[in-house]
């Protein structure tokens, strides 16, 4: 299966963030890192040990998930000893990925399938194995990824719990299962949805599935979760992680032939800012974090709006990683 390029997770709640995400990245690379001006999205908000040579620095994209991934990589790599600098909410892919380059930041977490379509879009995501191999590949020579945790934020057929009730389906039903069901409903994405691989035409050629209509919302946000919650749709392109989740009740259906590619949680990182004992706890991260604990830690910092500095700290207590 050869995979679309998915959408950049970084730019999926924050459209505008980026442009100034560049010239916050343009500042730090020249030199205005060490400002104590804290409205810029690159400095230190956490006041842990910035400007030390010795000092990991944890980036993260702008959006709330990768910022709680950024907390949970750094207080694991604090509880080895470890000195580490936080530097949240720094904008895209584009202007993170160049950071790395540079060494301005050490640590990223990104999503395997989504980091191979974007120094590869032609790619093909045939498994997990086989998606971070041919990273490697292609990333620039002074990075490296690590290992992928099974905890996935990627696109997903979910169906509302009305919908679930009524064709018996559970968050153990496939795509497979929907196949009687799908003529009776109306799916809902971005207009993209409809078009792509990634979408109605693999749904139908992979899983032979053949819905009603489609309605044409956005990519997987406001739009799609209110339709889905008052049933103008009974199916819809919504993300694994995506709160909405918990909150509403939604049925995540289970691809067991990976239409949707593959967007593990992985750690990015430049080689020679970080020791092996630093990759082992990084690795030690990846192999406690699902996508079911994802969600629920996600649910924690955007439904009941807790610090997700806290609630990193109290999962890796939860996890024995702190």
């Amino acid at each position: 299966m050869t995979s679309n390029a998915p959408r950049s997770r970084s730019l999926r709640k924050h459209p505008g963030a980026a442009v100034v995400a560049l010239a916050a990245a343009a500042a730090l690379l020249a030199g205005c890192g060490s400002s104590d001006d804290t409205s810029d999205p690159l400095q230190n908000d956490k006041g842990s040990d910035n400007g030390s040579t010795d000092t990991v620095v944890v980036g993260s994209n702008n959006f709330a998930e990768s910022i709680l991934l950024a907390d949970i990589y750094g207080e694991a790599l604090k509880a080895k000893g470890i000195k580490v600098s936080y530097k949240p909410n720094i904008g895209s892919r584009e202007v993170t990925y160049g950071l790395l380059k540079s060494g301005s930041i050490t640590v990223l977490p990104e999503y395997n399938g989504s980091l191979l379509s974007y120094l590869d879009p032609k790619a093909e995501q045939k498994t997990a194995e086989a998606v971070n191999s041919a990273v490697k590949t292609k990333l620039d020579s002074k990075l490296t990824l690590l290992e992928s945790s099974p905890a996935e934020d990627k696109d997903s057929v979910s169906i509302n719990a009305e919908t679930a009730k009524k064709y018996s389906l559970t968050n153990e039903s496939t795509l497979a299962d929907l196949k009687d069901a799908a003529p009776e409903l109306v799916i809902g994405g971005s207009p993209e949805f409809q078009t792509r691989q990634q979408g109605l035409l693999g749904l139908k050629s992979v899983y032979g599935l053949e819905f009603k209509s489609f309605k044409a919302l956005d990519a997987g946000g406001p739009l799609t979760q209110a339709a889905l919650t008052k049933n103008t749709v009974q199916a819809a392109d919504i993300f694994t992680t995506d709160p909405t989740i918990t909150k509403e009740g939604f049925v995540v259906l289970q691809d067991p032939e990976n239409l949707f590619g593959f967007a593990n949680v992985t750690p990015l990182v430049y080689k020679s800012g970080l020791s092996q004992e630093g990759v082992d706890a990084l690795n030690a991260v990846s192999a406690k974090l699902d996508t079911k604990t994802l969600l629920d830690l996600d649910s924690q910092v955007q439904l009941d709006n807790k610090d997700p500095l806290d609630v990193a700290k109290a999962w890796l207590k939860t996890a024995g990683l702190d």
